[in-house]
């Protein structure tokens, strides 16, 4: 069984900025991530509202470094534990249970895992708009990533489903490929912020369809037309379309919190105090699967950072033999 002082579940900005702290602190920091670094984060365009992530000009007004994309970010940040020292395993971990003072973890392939405290910063996942055709024609015109799969449809008629950052920032994405985007929002006004949102509107290759919903994706072999309904007055139309990406939200992948009886909010995200700590002594959380009001890059490098410090002062305190890490 390998062992480490800091297990860190996923490699998102809040657990990779975890494993940074954590690794400088001197513990011993296993990171398992079940696919790739950076999470949700790498599927950011341009990173435009992270402090300090700007353009550099020469004294010219030339511009000598542009602004970083979410992958970019991620990848330094990866670069950046690997440099102090945290131990990456791509894989998932099954179950977590805790034995007396230690955390035991479950891998997939059958080995396991022991520390002394775990930060769960495994993230969210893309909610679903939960509409026929949704399903059938994921990959094949249903998308919920910009990055991922918009290179598919240049030139291509597109909608744009959600009203967030994440809505704006995957149609601005989307109008370099094609100047048929259409951004298409439940309510009447957008819940991105107002910056981010008044340069979508600006936008001359993005339309903006207000009070309008999603309630079918239809098609044969892909995804070819979108049943449209007005929210003021309940009228239903169809309209073609060659492609569906889909921003409405997240939900937390919370499930192995279960096993640990970890206290979890009415929307399955992880409680924890400001410290990061869960009701579980040891175990703490971090990012998107934390219970807040506010997600972005910042906030999770930001909890990732406090999660680390919190674990460090746990595992010490467990060192010196007070027993609970208070």
């Amino acid at each position: 069984m390998t062992s480490g002082d800091l297990i860190i579940i996923g490699a998102g900005p809040a657990g990779l900025t975890a494993a940074q702290y954590g690794a400088r602190a001197n513990l011993k920091v296993i990171v398992i991530e079940q696919l790739m670094p950076g999470g949700q984060a790498a599927n950011i365009n341009i990173l435009e509202n992270y402090p300090g992530n700007v353009e550099v000009l020469d004294t010219e007004g030339n511009i000598i470094a542009h602004v970083k994309s979410g992958y970019d970010f991620a990848m330094d940040l990866h670069k950046q534990a690997l440099n102090f020292g945290a131990e990456f395993l791509f894989t998932s971990v099954m179950s977590i249970n805790k034995e007396n003072d230690f955390f035991i973890l479950s891998m997939a392939d059958g080995s396991e895992k022991k520390a002394r405290a775990v930060i769960y910063a495994a993230g969210a996942k893309p909610k679903p708009l939960g509409v026929p055709g949704e399903d059938k024609f994921f990959g094949k015109g249903v998308s919920y990533c910009a990055a991922c799969d918009g290179n598919f449809f240049k030139g291509k008629k597109i909608f744009v489903v959600g009203g967030g950052d994440a809505a704006c920032d995957g149609a601005r994405y989307l109008s370099k490929l094609t100047d048929k985007v259409t951004l298409i929002h439940r309510r009447g006004d957008f819940r991105a912020q107002k910056a981010l949102a008044e340069r979508t509107m600006n936008n001359p290759s993005i339309k903006i369809r207000f009070n309008t919903a999603v309630k079918e994706i239809k098609g044969r072999a892909k995804a070819e037309s979108a049943v449209l309904a007005d929210t003021v007055n309940g009228a239903l139309y169809e309209e073609e379309t060659d492609a569906v990406f889909i921003f409405v939200g997240v939900k937390p992948q919370s499930s192995l919190a279960g096993s640990l009886n970890a206290a979890l909010d009415e929307n399955g995200f992880v409680i924890t105090d400001s410290g990061m700590s869960t009701n579980v002594p040891g175990f703490f959380a971090a990012g998107d699967i934390r219970s807040g009001v506010f997600r972005q890059v910042i906030t999770a490098a930001a909890d990732g950072a406090i999660a680390a410090h919190s674990a460090s002062e746990y595992i010490w305190n467990m060192e010196q033999g007070t027993g609970n890490g208070e």
